[in-house]
C-alpha cells in the first residue's frame, strides 16, 4: 500500500493519493485534477475512487473532473446528499483498493456528512486514518460552518455530535495509526491547528486539547466554541457548488486565458464592468498600477483574499499578471474557491498598459525609520490591517485596528482631510488594502515597508497585550 500527502501551501489543503496494485483512489482533490492523474500514471494505475471527507467549505472539490476523466465513482459518506451521481456509502462500509482497503467511519459533527476513512493496508493491520475536518493535527474542525448552510442546525448541535463521534469512533482505535488531516496551520477550518501535518493518533490523544479525555460534553461545547471567528464569507458560497456541482476547469481555464490589448482590455473592462485583479507583488504594483484594479498578490494566499474581499463569485474578472503561466496559476487559484468568471487578461501585463503612455497611479511608501519621524513631529494616524488577534497580541501604541477582512465596513474611519499611514506584518495585505482605498478615493496616505516586522525593529512604542475588545 502506498499513501502519500499532496499538501499546498497556500491554501493549507491535504489531499491524498491511495494506490495498491494497480488500483489508485483520490481523497479531497483539488480542482486542478491533472497532478493526480499524472500521480496514478507513473505507478501505471487507475483511479478507481474519488473520495470525499464531506462537502467543503473552503476550497471547490475536483471530484467531478477527476471522476469524469478517470471513469471513477465519487464517494461520500451517510446522509451525505450531493446533485450529482455518486455512491453514498453506510457507515463501516469497506472498498478494496486493490489489495488494501478503506472503511467508511461515519464521524458527524464538522458536518453532518463528515466520514474518516480507515486506511487498512494489504496484511490487514490499520495503518491510518484519514479524517478530513473532523480531526486535525492539535486541533478539531470547527461545527459552526454547516449550520450556514443548513437552517435548522446549531453550532451547539453540532459540536455535541462531534463530542461522541471523537469519543465513541476515533479515540478508541489504536494509538499507531497516522493521522491524515485535510488541512494545517492556516486553515480557518479550524483555531489552533499544528504547522505539522500528520501525526500518530497517541500522540493526539495526548496533546490535542479537543481530545482531553476528562472533558464532559458541555465542557467539549465550551473549548471548541470559545475563540471562534466569524467564517469566511465564501466558504457557504463553495459549499453549494460542491454540492450542487461547476464547470468543468477545463472550460474556466479556456475562457479566461483571452489575451487583450490595451484598448480592448479598457473597453471590455467598461462594458462588463470586470474587475481588475492585479496579481503582482506588492513591491511592483507600488510603483505604478491601472487606477481602480485591486492587487492581491499569487505570491502569498492569493485565493484567501479573494474569497475574504470579492463578495459575488460571478464577478467578471481581467488579469493583470507579470507573464501567461501567472495568468494560467491565477485562473487555476481562483477556481480553487469558486471565482469561474475570469474573462480574459491584459496581453503584455502593466508594461504594456504603461507602454502605451494610459493614466497610472502609484501607493507612496514609507520605511519604518520615516514612520518614527512621522510619529515623532506629526502624530501621524496609524492603521494596522492585520487580524484582531495579532493585533491584540502587539502593536504600534495608539494605532487603530481595521483587520483587512473588515476594511469595506470601516472606510468611514479614514481621514480623507488627513495623511495617515496603513501597515500589515510584512507588507502583503497592506498593499492589498491601499489599492481598495485607492479604489475608493483616498490619496493622502502611506504604506509601510516591510510593516510590523520592521516596525518593531524601531524605538516606536509597541503595547505587548490589548484584552480583547471590538474593532477599534
Amino acid at each position: 500500500m502506498k499513501i502519500e500527502q499532496i499538501y499546498t501551501g497556500c491554501l493549507a489543503h491535504a489531499a491524498y493519493y491511495l494506490e495498491s496494485n494497480g488500483v489508485a483512489a483520490i481523497f479531497d482533490p483539488l480542482r486542478e485534477v491533472q497532478p493526480y492523474i499524472d500521480r496514478a500514471r507513473r505507478d501505471n494505475a487507475k483511479i478507481k475512487y474519488v473520495f470525499e471527507t464531506h462537502f467543503h467549505a473552503d476550497f471547490v472539490s475536483g471530484h467531478l473532473d477527476l471522476a469524469a476523466k478517470e471513469k471513477a465513482t465519487i464517494v461520500y459518506g451517510p446522509t451525505a446528499k450531493p446533485n450529482f451521481e455518486a455512491l453514498i456509502a453506510y457507515d463501516n462500509q469497506v472498498f478494496e483498493i486493490g489489495k488494501c482497503k478503506v472503511k467508511v467511519i461515519h464521524t458527524p459533527g464538522h458536518t453532518m456528512e463528515s466520514t474518516c476513512y480507515l486506511l487498512i493496508d494489504e496484511n490487514g493491520k490499520e495503518h491510518g486514518i484519514i479524517t478530513g475536518d473532523t480531526l486535525f493535527i492539535g486541533d478539531v474542525g470547527r461545527p459552526d460552518l454547516a449550520q450556514h448552510v443548513i437552517a435548522d442546525l446549531t453550532q451547539d448541535r453540532l459540536a455535541r455530535l462531534l463530542f461522541h463521534s471523537l469519543r465513541e469512533k476515533i479515540m478508541p482505535l489504536s494509538d499507531d495509526l497516522i493521522v491524515y488531516p485535510n488541512h494545517g496551520a492556516g486553515s480557518a477550518c479550524g483555531k489552533m491547528m499544528s504547522k505539522e501535518t500528520t501525526d500518530t493518533l497517541g500522540n493526539q490523544k495526548k496533546t490535542n486539547y479537543a481530545l482531553n479525555p476528562k472533558f464532559t460534553e458541555d465542557e467539549f461545547v465550551v473549548a471548541i466554541l470559545t475563540g471562534l471567528t466569524a467564517p469566511p464569507a465564501y466558504f457557504p458560497k463553495n459549499v453549494l457548488l460542491n454540492i450542487q456541482g461547476y464547470e468543468s476547469l477545463d472550460t474556466v481555464i479556456h475562457r479566461g486565458q483571452n489575451p487583450f490589448d490595451v484598448k480592448t482590455f479598457e473597453i471590455v473592462a467598461n462594458e462588463t464592468k470586470a474587475l481588475v485583479l492585479d496579481t503582482r507583488k506588492a513591491s511592483e504594483f507600488a510603483k505604478g498600477f491601472i487606477p481602480n484594479s485591486i492587487n492581491i498578490g499569487l505570491d502569498s494566499n492569493f485565493a484567501m483574499w479573494v474569497g475574504e474581499l470579492i463578495p459575488d463569485l460571478k464577478q467578471p474578472i481581467l488579469l493583470v499578471a507579470e507573464d501567461s503561466e501567472k495568468v494560467q496559476e491565477a485562473i487555476i487559484r481562483l477556481s480553487r474557491v469558486g471565482y469561474d468568471y475570469c474573462i480574459g487578461y491584459l496581453k503584455g501585463g502593466f508594461e504594456a498598459w504603461k507602454n502605451a503612455n494610459n493614466e497610472i497611479n502609484t501607493v507612496e511608501r514609507v520605511t519604518a525609520e520615516d514612520l518614527v519621524i512621522l510619529e515623532e513631529i506629526h502624530e501621524t494616524p496609524i492603521f494596522d490591517v492585520r487580524k484582531q488577534s495579532e493585533f491584540q497580541s502587539e502593536h504600534i501604541k495608539g494605532a487603530k485596528n481595521i483587520p483587512l477582512n473588515e476594511i469595506n465596513n470601516y472606510l468611514d474611519v479614514f481621514p480623507k482631510d488627513k495623511f495617515f499611514v496603513i501597515h500589515c506584518l510584512g507588507g502583503y495585505r497592506s498593499m492589498i488594502a491601499a489599492s481598495i482605498l485607492k479604489q475608493r478615493g483616498f490619496e493622502n496616505f502611506a504604506d509601510v515597508t516591510g510593516g510590523f516586522n520592521e516596525i518593531k525593529m524601531t524605538n516606536i512604542p509597541i503595547t505587548d497585550y490589548v484584552c480583547p475588545t471590538t474593532l477599534l
